[in-house]
């Protein structure tokens, strides 16, 4: 028997996660993938808001402000890369400045420090390869970039650490509530707990419908991203929207936390939420919304489009709530600003829990997180003793992105172990390079099958079934 039981492993169900093992509880994980931050928490927008946008008084408000703030503490215990770039909305005309004032006095209500419009000529100083047709913009100086699927990696891994049980590829089929526990059946095994925290993504409110009875909707929102190469990484050092409409924030370009160039997303309503498929028709309205903002962006250097889906619902807002039902709680709808939000919704969640009944007794010691070691970033006499140490970090896999073999052997045996390519890839970064693991993936898959004692065939490259090799062609 759990106290309680985390549906969904994404980066609120991470956050979630690792606030509930600081207290002696006895807490499990149930994901249906086959590792963490595979759904949206993989294919989003990196960004973390400073909180103008939201509606005021709502939670959307609420907790991109407290999230925010929380951000450079909780990247650097993690060890986990973050950088406050800064954010512009952009106007090209006067009656997107008067949005821009809104934009800005809503920021002020909802508390968002270091705000301010700034002119064109401010604007073109700060960048200065915007568009001519800039008049001026709202100035973020908060706004930060992080890495979502290392946080969320992390996060559970330090969850881990301190006695949580992850099971993977354990997908939720019924949940049966008896009188003061909840029966919860999967493709794998039956789980009984105390308490449920539905943090499944786009899946929230089929989950919720199998104990409760519908109180909101998720519509699944699709969106397309380019990647473009470090080349045009440089180009801006901002994350830059343009004035958002009634489908969101628009199309952003932004740099990303290991130095590339993001732009995207559209925003389509999609019937599957599973739909994570790319159109070029919608590639092009992006490539041209994206050079409206930024001059001179050359997408030929584009190494990767993806798309991602987000959890639109039927009440504009944050779903944080324990439902009709007692010891089931959602935490729905979570779409933007959820990646900055997810670690103030996650010490929210505790205390409403324990609103319920739950007693927490805190631990008397809490597991710090593990430090990870990114080889480049450390002093030519770091590197030289870490390899006498263990000469694979002296052994690079990954050209592009100049990771080693240590690093990759790290990620393979971290508490939520790598098993594919594309898990060791989110972890430590061969083959997100100009080459797409073009050169290094045979080798990341033969050092995953070394490590593991597993079969070269089966090592996938994502999702199970997403089979790379199935028998030998010569000897």
């Amino acid at each position: 028997m759990y106290d309680v039981l985390i549906i969904g492993a994404g980066i609120v169900g991470a956050s979630v996660a690792r606030e509930f093992s600081r207290y002696n509880l006895k807490i499990a994980v149930l994901e249906k993938d086959n590792d963490v931050a595979d759904e949206t928490t993989k294919a989003n927008s990196a960004i973390v808001h400073s909180g103008y946008d939201a509606r005021s008084g709502s939670l959307m408000a609420k907790y991109n402000v407290l999230g925010n703030a929380m951000y450079e503490d909780l990247c650097k215990e993690l060890s986990v890369p973050f950088k406050r770039n800064g954010s512009l909305v952009i106007a090209f005309n006067e009656d997107e400045m008067k949005h821009i004032e809104t934009l800005y006095k809503r920021g002020l209500v909802n508390g968002v420090p270091e705000l301010s419009i700034i002119s064109k000529e401010d604007v073109k100083k700060l960048e200065p390869n915007i568009s001519d047709e800039v008049v001026g913009a709202l100035y973020a100086k908060t706004a930060g970039i992080v890495s979502p699927w290392e946080l969320t990696e992390a996060l559970m891994d330090n969850a881990i650490d301190n006695g949580v049980e992850l099971f993977l590829n354990t997908k939720v089929l019924e949940i049966e509530k008896k009188e003061n526990y909840f029966v919860i059946k999967t493709n794998n095994d039956t789980f009984e707990t105390k308490n449920i925290i539905n943090c499944s993504g786009v899946y929230t409110d089929l989950i919720h419908n199998m104990v409760a009875p519908e109180s909101y909707k998720i519509f699944p929102r699709s969106g397309e991203y380019f990647v473009l190469d470090k080349t045009q990484g440089a180009r801006i050092t901002s994350t830059i929207f343009q004035c958002p409409s009634e489908l969101g924030k628009g199309v952003l370009v932004a740099p990303t936390i290991h130095g590339n160039l993001l732009v995207g997303p559209d925003s389509i309503e999609v019937e599957d939420r599973s739909d994570i498929s790319t159109n070029a028709e919608r590639l092009e309205k992006i490539k041209s919304l994206g050079s409206r903002s930024v001059k001179d962006i050359n997408f030929r250097d584009c190494i990767r489009n993806f798309s991602g889906v987000r959890s639109e619902n039927d009440r504009d807002d944050f779903i944080i709530e324990e439902s009709s039902v007692k010891g089931f709680f959602d935490v729905a709808g979570i779409k933007s600003p959820g990646l900055t939000s997810a670690p103030a919704i996650a010490i929210d969640v505790i205390k409403m829990v324990a609103d319920s009944g739950l007693k927490l007794d805190e631990k008397s010691s809490f597991v710090p997180p593990r430090k990870h070691i990114i080889f480049m970033n450390l002093s030519p006499s770091e590197k030289a003793e870490l390899i006498k140490q263990n000469p694979a970090y002296g052994r690079v896999i990954c050209r592009c992105e100049m990771i080693t073999e240590g690093e990759i052997i790290d990620a393979i045996h971290r508490p939520v172990p790598a098993r594919t390519l594309d898990a060791v890839k989110k972890r430590s970064r061969p083959g997100m390079g100009r080459c797409q693991g073009g050169f290094c993936g045979p080798r990341v898959q033969e050092i995953i099958s070394r490590e593991l004692n597993i079969p070269l065939q089966e090592v996938v490259l994502a999702k199970d079934g997403s089979y790379i090799l199935t028998e030998e062609t010569k000897k």
